[in-house]
């Protein structure tokens, strides 16, 4: 780490970290868990379901760019960030509670109703988290340190969510289990709200974000940087969302309808956990944008060995899930970290800080990537016959197999081309950092 940035106090890292556990902890299940459940429990059909699915987290995405830009020019004595998270924090969990605890009977009209509803909640959640996160410190490396500690506590989260229902001893895509995540994330999402709203301090607003949107968006588009960052997260983010959509099928359906997924869950995000100070480490001697390359290779080598495995390789697939997990640290820990430099560069370009705004544009690339990943896999399973209880064809396993690993890959490699010679490095960061210190604008 540079020796000239000024770290900061693990009171602060910790106070502004512990938000992500219980936030994390309730996101699994919703992309997860939430499919299988929804299909295989409550009998909804599969196809009906994913496209519900699909058109919730469009819906999604389409908020984000307008949530950032409240954020961005919201002032009350209480703080620019502050009353987002005390909005969305009760509306997140009572959409919760009605999506992990339904009725009989429910149908597509209610997954899609509690869905964006809780899509509004999460949005206005985690943009201003995530702003808030980017405008606690300006170096370029102790920027990696803030998202690797809100990172590890992503990890926590979604290893307590995937651990509980394993030792309550219940299926992880069951009734059971999501309400016991849910209560559970009662408790937990207040205490941590109030633990960062009484130990962190929100910085200065800083200039008013006035821009209007279209030319706001139009500056932004003029960001190469921006351009090749978010195009890269996008395809690492359908890479990352194929897995996720398709990990319990994949273990039922391949490895055996006994094989319990949850240990297996715990093993990934146990290794990206442990992984993230060495990642941490290889970016403060890599740079950032190597780093991030580099876990992305590594995803790719040990994913290509998923379609050698069959019945009853729970031992193989277990080490496939330890080494592919550790390059999730990276995914966690580095693009964030990279996207709030991208920032300094709009910042330097426009003369306003718009944190909360980019942070809604990658935002809604993620959703966007989530959704793909399920606009791909449910109507091409479905168009292979592939059923969620039951006997396959061969055909629909090698489709459900393609689509579970071999398809990430390539996606994978096509992010990493777009990152591996990404411009915005410690040095010119540090000049950026300079400029905005002086009031330079860009020509």
């Amino acid at each position: 780490m540079a020796a000239a940035e000024r770290a900061l106090g693990w009171r602060v890292l910790l106070g502004y970290g512990a938000l992500a556990l219980p936030l994390a902890a309730l996101n699994l299940p919703l992309y997860v868990y939430l499919p299988t459940f929804y299909s295989a429990e409550l009998g909804l059909d599969l196809a009906s379901v994913g496209a519900v699915l699909l058109l919730a987290r469009l819906f999604d995405a389409i908020i984000d760019p307008l949530m950032g830009e409240l954020s961005d020019r919201l002032r009350t004595p209480f703080g620019q960030r502050r009353p987002w998270l005390l909005l969305g924090t009760p509306l997140l969990l009572f959409a919760s509670w009605k999506l992990f605890v339904p009725a009989a009977g429910v149908g597509p009209a209610y997954l899609m109703l509690w869905s964006c509803l809780g899509y509004i909640a999460w949005t206005a959640l985690l943009l201003t988290y995530a702003a808030w996160g980017a405008e606690l410190t300006a170096g370029y490396d102790e920027r990696s340190r803030v998202t690797g500690v809100r990172e590890g506590f992503v990890i926590a989260g979604i290893l307590l969510a995937a651990s509980l229902p394993t030792l309550a001893g219940v299926p992880p895509e069951s009734r059971d289990a999501l309400a016991l995540v849910f209560r559970s994330m009662l408790v937990l999402l207040p205490i941590t709200l109030v633990l960062l709203l009484v130990t962190v301090r929100e910085p200065p607003a800083g200039t008013q974000a006035d821009l209007p949107f279209a030319r706001g968006l139009k500056l932004a588009l003029a960001n190469d940087p921006f351009r090749r960052l978010i195009l890269a997260f996008f395809l690492n983010g359908v890479a990352n969302g194929l897995p996720a959509t398709l990990f319990i099928l994949f273990v039922r359906n391949v490895l055996g309808d006994e094989v319990d997924a949850g240990p297996l869950l715990l093993l990934y995000f146990v290794s990206g956990m442990v992984a993230v100070p060495g990642w941490l480490w290889l970016s403060y001697r890599l740079g950032k944008h190597r780093t991030w390359s580099l876990s992305m290779l590594w995803a790719c080598l040990i994913f290509a060995w998923v379609p050698f495995l069959g019945h009853g390789d729970v031992v193989a697939f277990a080490v496939i899930c330890a080494l592919s997990g550790a390059s999730l640290g990276a995914d966690l820990a580095i693009p964030p970290s990279m996207q709030a430099d991208v920032v300094d560069l709009d910042r330097v370009m426009s003369g306003r800080r718009r944190t909360a705004f980019f942070f809604a544009l990658w935002s809604m690339a993620g959703k966007l990537a989530l959704a793909m990943a399920v606009g791909i896999a449910f109507p091409i399973l479905g168009a292979l016959g592939f059923i969620g209880h039951g006997a396959n064809t061969p055909r629909a396993l090698l489709g459900l197999t393609a689509l579970y690993a071999l398809l990430p890959v390539l996606f994978k490699l096509a992010a990493t081309a777009l990152v591996w010679r990404f411009e915005l490095d410690a040095d010119r960061q540090k000049a950026l950092r300079a400029q905005i210190e002086t009031g330079t604008r860009a020509v």
